[in-house]
């Protein structure tokens, strides 16, 4: 196969990306197998090579979920479609480890350091202490990690203003509320989820102050069962519209909706997060999503590798005035154009300045 070095790939591949915008039951060791196998067992260290001094065809792209996995149809889904993208437009090598606990990130991590991956990723706060380590112990290695933030000279991180994309879709659910009652379902307590649901109870007040927002914790990122349950209880309470921001949980709650509205009761939604859920769920149950452009993040950074940019120990945080939260075209088919007049009333005020919305 015939190489092309950096210079003509940055000359005849260029691109800008304009930042426009939680799986599976397989082991921890079981990758897509697009780009060779990876394993668990940690190779003989090897230094990684850099993206200048290698061919694009040997740049290899690593990417390490959190136990939401891969299939997520959430934020692990929307990286991995990334770098998908990446393989098929730069031709560069791409691999997953899926974690199904806590305890397989920082060996997943260092099977693609090992193996002299040129940037391996960490998608999900709950792999930043595992970043950390690996990072300080490979300082030769490129790292890079969503919705945390490691303070690492090889590390990047991406942030996202989730609060502001939150208060958008609560505009939208609290002029949409038929019963005033509207319910959020986190996945685990972390600042993330935190910023989710603050963000969203803002926008309701900012519109409907009398309704009543009740929101709670699953405690797990990949337990649609949870989810389901949660929603259940919710929906029972007279809960209109629930807004999970949960990864593989929170596909619980759009399963409760469709049974549901399947057998003529009283209608009920779910708010997307992260992707346009309702290419998943369908637009019957999906009153609008929270898009959060992790896919664009992802493919900005791996791109800097590619051209030989990467620079660790910067973070990005990107929300409104950035395109990377809001809401997708899609909201169109269940949002009235009043209402989502008032939405951008709100989106221009907020990049403004005019109005700061909560984070904690």
């Amino acid at each position: 196969m015939k190489k092309f070095y950096k210079l003509s790939l940055t000359t005849l591949l260029a691109f800008t990306v304009v930042l426009t915008g939680c799986g599976n039951n397989a082991n921890s060791g079981n990758a897509n197998t697009n780009a060779g196998a990876a394993t668990n067992a940690p190779a003989e260290a090897t230094e990684a090579p850099t993206a200048t001094d290698a061919p694009v065809a040997d740049i290899k792209l690593g990417m390490v979920t959190d136990v939401g996995g891969v299939n997520d149809k959430s934020f692990n889904q929307s990286a991995w479609e990334a770098l998908q993208a990446l393989e098929k437009e730069a031709g560069v090598k791409i691999q997953y480890l899926q974690s199904k606990s806590n305890a397989d990130y920082e060996p997943n991590l260092n099977t693609f350091v090992k193996d002299g991956y040129n940037l391996t990723w960490g998608i999900g706060f709950d792999l930043g202490d595992a970043i950390g380590k690996v990072a300080a112990e490979n300082p030769d290695a490129n790292l890079a990690i969503i919705d945390s933030v490691v303070d690492a000279p090889n590390v990047e991180s991406v942030t996202f203003s989730e609060n502001e994309g939150a208060f958008l879709v609560g505009v939208v659910a609290g002029l949409t509320t038929k019963t005033n009652k509207i319910g959020f379902i986190g996945g685990m307590d972390s600042p993330v989820i935190k910023r989710f649901e603050v963000g969203f109870k803002a926008g309701i007040e900012a519109v409907n102050p009398d309704a009543k927002f009740t929101p709670t914790l699953a405690g797990a990122y990949d337990k649609p069962d949870i989810g389901k349950s949660l929603a259940a209880t919710m929906y029972n309470d007279g809960i209109d519209i629930i807004f999970p921001a949960a990864g593989a949980t929170g596909n619980g709650v759009f399963n409760e909706a469709k049974s549901r509205n399947k057998s003529g009761g009283s209608k009920v939604w779910v708010i997307g997060v992260d992707k346009d859920q309702s290419i998943e769920f369908g637009d019957d149950i999906t009153l609008t999503s929270m898009i959060k452009r992790v896919d664009e993040a992802v493919k900005k950074v791996s791109q800097q590798v590619i051209d030989g940019t990467f620079k660790g120990g910067t973070t990005t945080v990107l929300g409104l005035k950035d395109n990377g939260v809001g809401l997708p075209e899609t909201s169109k088919a269940n949002v009235s154009a009043d209402i989502l007049a008032k939405v951008e009333e709100f989106k221009a005020q907020i990049i403004a300045g005019t109005i700061t919305v909560p984070a904690e």
